[in-house]
């Protein structure tokens, strides 16, 4: 009988010991998951919400700065009828939301001889140079109330994470013939054109410079492309992946690409202008 309790007892100890160490496995891995809960929530906030807060003070400080340098204040544009646009002070932005976007690639750039038609009108200022990531021009969509800096390049560290809206290379100068293409994030960094699916055709957008501002108007929204169809921001627009829709002679247009569907890069959403003044 004793031989019997003697062996009993170190199997109730051990089941103890277990007991234990599967209590402490289970609340190390507990506090695992929560410690890393927290890291991927506060990613989460820094990717959604601060990002936003950085470039929208960073663009709104650079539209400042230009419109200082010009020493001219902008004049409210006309809204399209039965829209209600806000004013166009400097302070205005894309209302702050939120997460990350790439244009179409800049991998594959357009030659910029190809950008510029062999006749130009006098008035027409020179193509910016593409040499500088600085901001040359301020973009204004009254539809979106949106007043954003417009800077060379579509390079995601120096213009688009600034919360600028970027300019593709080789493609042509605002007010100029030719194409003047625009791209910029649809979520984060100030996620200037996360509300372009709202634009029609008719809405008002203009660019200013130190040479004036320039008028164009929406004449065309494609909204899915991939990523790859340069077509899209050549001289003369025009998909390559879906050619109905575009254009056929040349004119003076705006671009605007982004990435669609919202938080996803898998797609681009572009909308054409044509210049009206």
């Amino acid at each position: 009988m004793r031989a019997r309790v003697g062996q009993r007892v170190p199997v109730v100890v051990q089941s103890r010991g277990r007991r234990r160490t599967g209590a402490r496995v289970l609340w190390v891995a507990a506090e695992a998951f929560v410690t890393c809960g927290v890291v991927v929530l506060l990613l989460v906030v820094h990717q959604l919400w601060w990002t936003n807060q950085q470039a929208l003070a960073d663009a709104r400080r650079e539209v400042a700065v230009l419109e200082r340098e010009w020493g001219v204040l902008d004049e409210p544009l006309p809204s399209p009828a039965g829209v209600s646009a806000p004013p166009l002070s400097s302070s205005s932005a894309a209302s702050p939301s939120v997460p990350a976007s790439e244009p179409l690639p800049a991998s594959d750039p357009l030659p910029a001889s190809d950008a510029r038609p062999s006749s130009s009108r006098a008035a027409s200022p020179p193509s910016p140079s593409l040499s500088s990531s600085d901001a040359f021009a301020v973009l204004r969509i009254p539809r979106l109330g949106l007043t954003v800096p417009v800077a060379h390049g579509v390079s995601k560290r120096s213009v688009l994470d600034r919360g600028y809206v970027g300019h593709y290379p080789g493609t042509a100068g605002p007010g100029r013939p030719g194409n003047f293409a625009l791209a910029g994030h649809r979520n984060t960094h100030g996620e200037p054109f996360r509300y372009l699916n709202r634009l029609a055709a008719g809405d008002v957008i203009s660019v200013r410079t130190r040479s004036g501002t320039y008028t164009y108007r929406v004449d065309q929204i494609l909204p899915r492309t991939a990523p790859h169809d340069v077509g899209v921001v050549r001289p003369v627009p025009r998909s390559l992946v879906k050619p109905s829709y575009g254009y056929d002679a040349p004119g003076a247009y705006l671009t605007l690409t982004t990435c669609t569907p919202e938080f996803s890069s898998a797609y681009r959403l572009v909308v054409w202008a044509k210049l009206v003044g």
